[in-house]
């Protein structure tokens, strides 16, 4: 029965008529494909098609194998591929000749062909092209020459499918109101299944083009990027010119393109592309079914039966023997009258007989009818089956594909249930006042969980109900084969009836033949009367049995169709339940993914408030007289510039990734904080630094400070707004700070300028320099106090004495520290030299000695510093405070001067 209905499907789809392929018989042919799990029944029946002869036989041919291909089962590729050969004979024919439908076949052939290779070559891409991005990046693989020739490709895979449509309009633009005719129709079917290969196939050239551009330089590209422009031109008019014609839409809703194509030099551009979606509206066909009705299974002949030829007058067997009556003796004749009575008497018996047995024949032919009848409703009952069978077929396919959608929307639910877990990780590590953020967000994981345990569920649910429809299936094929047998054995026995009737009218020939002789008696005829009688009820048995079976069978078709009937019913409650279920889930998880949005925006509202504290509290310090007495030296200064620069890259590459999956901001977090103490540290070190450097540095290394600060702060506010978030650039900010990075180096101490033979000199002048100062700066703390002695008494005395002690004791452990630190110095010489003399010792580790003397004169600057602050507090012209942060500045160059002796 299903190859029957496979060839009526594929005859009906494939002819040369001038009409569209149905949607019900492609549909037919593919379920059948997936059914027999290939090809081989299609292209069994496909070699007997005259392709040669007949271009609109050709065209319609080559519509249903790009069907299959596209919805076919898998192992479809693999049988096409064996009459890829052919396919490609029957292109060049046609291309030779001057026929329009041929034109396209030849085209249509080379599509098939080129989508039959690609597939092939890349198994890991189905014939429907439809594929998820990681699927894409895994065939194009990393090497570059593997994504350029695939590129090659999908350009060629494109062009034979543009071509092809391009031909197709062009044929029809002479009238559009051609469309509108079933000859306008049959060329515009195909573009359906075009358009949805193109929407696929300039995504595939939308990604693969901007992989390359991040690899390749741009002006190897530009042929690429030409023919790219050129198909997505083509593309765009054919969609364009496809949507405005009624015919396709009622049977596809076509995308529309970007205004122009994507910029790939913009490696930014790629987050702004859309990919293109088709939708194929759930529209059957309207069309008689007069068709598609299945052939009588039996022929039941209605020709009446003749009726009994009547039996030839009986010729006087006395009359042939002895001659007619008109002589002989009285007894003779006598006899003779008796037999002829008795003769008379039998044919009367006879016709009784005859009688009897023409209304026992009359009663098997009425019965026989009504057996006919009740065979002639079976076959109905067995259509409507069969019909249903197909029905409960075609649900139990929806059925599969509503599965395979729970299987996408359940791999969607765990890829949602992976981020919620890595965005729960990333909560931890923030501080502590999002705690109940963190609580909040546990709280939900809670809630997926539970909907992954009714996700489970309902997926064992529609196992059962696949099971069941397993059964119920192998149920009707079951009760299918015990009708069509026992209406064979009917059959048969009907058969076998009509056989023993025939014998018994032979039989009843031959009585009567039997009754013309005058030897046969009466108890013979008796004798056959009996049997013909026993036979007669043995036949009337035999009916009886039959009409039982047909009543049992009648009654087991009922109680199959009426558990069919409820096994539907309840898979359909079960259904709409499943479906009830989804929707719930489907709504909690677009509630959960907006409140990861919010509260991923609000994470980072709070960290770029938190960001511009930090730099503001930065700013202010630049104003604080505290700071003012602070000192930094340019080589840390340049250590923060450059810190702060990889830092802004940084926070640049966690902008975009922010922008492309805005719920995850984690990396924008972490590159903010980052930046914010890094800014902050090169503010404050700068502002610092320009405390020892000349007054025109100072001031421009002060202002690019204070527009650090301005710019950091314009770019964290347009980070805080989401109106301006996505064109927020930190390049103004890497601009400043690149300036301060140019100023402390200007300010680094060029020891090129001097000779390295002069490093060693330098290092002994600058730490006699420094002990100079500390002398001259005890001897005039000693100045101080015997100034203070003579212009002060009581306790304002007593206290500036304990001021000027605690000086002159700290500059004494100063001394003693240069003094350690020269001899460890003078050590380290010693140790590190070798055979080399000072001077080359310090001019090979010229990095260390410039510290050295860099030190050196801090120490120096903050004892002349020192001794002028406690000069002003016994005079009465100064603060304490002063004194202490002098006293602070000089404690630390003293412990730099030491770590760099070391």
């Amino acid at each position: 029965m299903h190859s029957k209905w496979a060839l009526s499907s594929i005859s009906k789809a494939i002819n040369n008529t001038e009409t569209p392929v149905k949607e019900k018989h492609a549909r037919r042919i593919i379920l059948g494909t997936h059914r027999e799990k290939g090809a081989y029944t299609f292209w069994s029946y496909a070699q007997g098609f005259p392709l040669g002869s007949s271009s609109i036989l050709c065209w319609k041919f080559c519509h249903v194998l790009h069907k299959i291909l596209r919805d076919g089962h898998h192992n479809v590729l693999q049988d096409c591929m064996r009459h890829h050969g052919t396919l490609a004979e029957v292109g060049k024919l046609w291309s030779h000749l001057h026929d329009k439908y041929g034109q396209l076949v030849s085209l249509y052939t080379k599509l098939l062909c080129t989508k039959m290779e690609f597939h092939v070559k890349h198994i890991e891409i189905p014939p429907n092209l439809e594929v998820k991005d990681e699927v894409l990046e895994r065939t194009a693989g990393t090497d570059i020459n593997n994504v350029f020739q695939l590129t090659v490709e999908v350009f060629d895979y494109m062009d034979g499918e543009l071509k092809l449509a391009e031909t197709v309009l062009r044929q029809l633009n002479a009238s559009m109101a051609v469309t509108s005719l079933t000859s306008g129709q049959c060329r515009l079917a195909p573009l359906i299944q075009v358009v949805q290969d193109c929407s696929q196939l300039y995504h595939f050239s939308v990604k693969l083009l901007f992989k390359l551009h991040a690899c390749l330089p741009a002006d190897t590209l530009q042929g690429h990027r030409d023919r790219f422009r050129e198909q997505f031109n083509s593309l765009k008019n054919f969609f364009n010119r496809a949507r405005e014609m009624v015919y396709f839409k009622r049977l596809i809703q076509i995308p529309r393109l970007p205004d122009s194509p994507p910029n790939f030099l913009h490696a930014a551009a790629l987050a702004k592309h859309v990919k293109l979606v088709v939708v194929i509206p759930d529209n059957d066909d309207q069309q008689d079914d007069d068709d598609d009705e299945p052939e009588p299974l039996i022929e039941v002949s209605h020709t009446p039966t003749s009726s009994m030829q009547s039996q030839p007058q009986q010729v006087d067997i006395f009359d042939q023997a002895f001659g007619p009556p008109n002589g002989g003796f009285d007894e003779r004749d006598l006899q003779i009258d008796s037999l002829k009575s008795e003769l008379e008497l039998l044919r009367t018996e006879l016709e009784k007989v005859k009688t009897e047995a023409q209304r026992y024949v009359t009663q098997l032919k009425s019965q026989i009818n009504s057996l006919e009848a009740e065979l002639e409703d079976q076959r109905v009952h067995k259509q409507h089956a069969l019909v249903e069978n197909e029905q409960l077929r075609m649900e139990l396919a929806a059925t599969r594909h509503r599965n395979a959608e729970h299987e996408s929307l359940q791999s969607t639910f765990i890829e949602a249930e992976r981020k919620a877990q890595a965005t729960e990780q990333r909560y931890n590590k923030l501080k502590e006042k999002h705690t109940e953020l963190v609580a909040s967000h546990a709280e939900l994981l809670r809630k997926s969980a539970d909907t992954v345990r009714m996700l489970s569920a309902t997926q064992q649910t529609q196992e059962e109900v696949e099971r069941t429809k397993q059964q119920l299936s192998f149920e009707v094929e079951r009760v299918k084969q015990d009708a069509d047998m026992k209406m064979e054995e009917q059959k048969f026995e009907m058969e076998r009836l009509k056989r023993d009737l025939d014998e018994k009218m032979a039989e009843v020939k031959r009585v009567n033949a039997t009754l013309q002789s005058s030897e046969m008696t009466s108890l013979e005829m008796n004798s056959n009367m009996t049997a013909m009688q026993a036979e007669k009820e043995r036949l009337m048995r035999s009916v009886r049995e039959k009409e039982a079976e047909l009543s049992s069978l009648r009654q087991e078709a009922q109680l199959q169709q009426s558990s069919l009937r409820q096994e539907r019913e309840r898979s359909s409650r079960e259904l709409e339940e499943l479906h009830g279920k989804l929707r719930e889930k489907t709504s909690v998880e677009e509630q959960m993914k907006k409140k990861l949005l919010e509260e991923q925006f609000a994470l980072l509202q709070g960290t770029i408030a938190e960001a511009e504290n930090i730099i503001q509290d930065a700013v202010a310090k630049l104003d604080d007289p505290l700071h003012i007495r602070c000192t930094s030296s340019p080589d840390y200064l340049i250590n923060r510039a450059e810190a702060t620069l990889s830092s802004i890259d940084k926070m640049k590459r966690g902008h975009a990734d922010y922008l492309r999956n805005m719920e995850d901001a984690g990396g924008l977090l972490r590159s903010l904080t980052q930046f914010s103490h890094l800014a902050a540290d090169t503010i404050v070190n700068g502002s610092a630094t320009a405390h020892m450097a000349p007054t025109d540095q100072a001031d421009r290394l002060t202002e690019n400070c204070r527009g650090c600060a301005t710019q950091s702060l314009q770019y964290l506010k347009e980070l805080k707004s989401k109106n301006t978030l996505q064109r927020a650039d930190p390049a103004s900010v890497r601009m400043i700070v690149q300036k301060i990075l140019y100023l402390g180096q200007e300010l680094r101490p060029k020891g090129t300028d001097i000779r390295q033979e002069e490093l060693g000199d330098l290092v002994d002048k600058e730490m006699a320099a420094t002990s100079a100062a500390i002398e001259l700066a005890v001897r005039r703390i000693d100045e101080v106090m015997n100034q203070a002695r003579k212009d002060t008494s009581g306790v304002k005395l007593e206290v500036n004495q304990r001021i000027l002690n605690s000086c002159t004791d700290l500059m004494k452990a100063i001394r003693m520290l240069v003094i350690a630190s020269t001899d460890l110095q003078k050590e380290i010489v010693d140790s590190g030299r070798g055979a080399a003399s000072i001077r080359e010792f310090y001019a090979r580790n010229s990095r260390w000695t410039e510290g050295l003397i860099s030190a050196a004169k801090a120490v120096g600057w903050g004892a002349t510093e020192l001794v002028e602050s406690a000069d002003k507090v016994v005079l009465h012209t100064g603060k304490y405070e002063e004194l202490i942060v002098c006293s602070h500045e000089i404690a630390a160059s003293t412990a730099q001067l030491v770590a760099a002796s070391k």
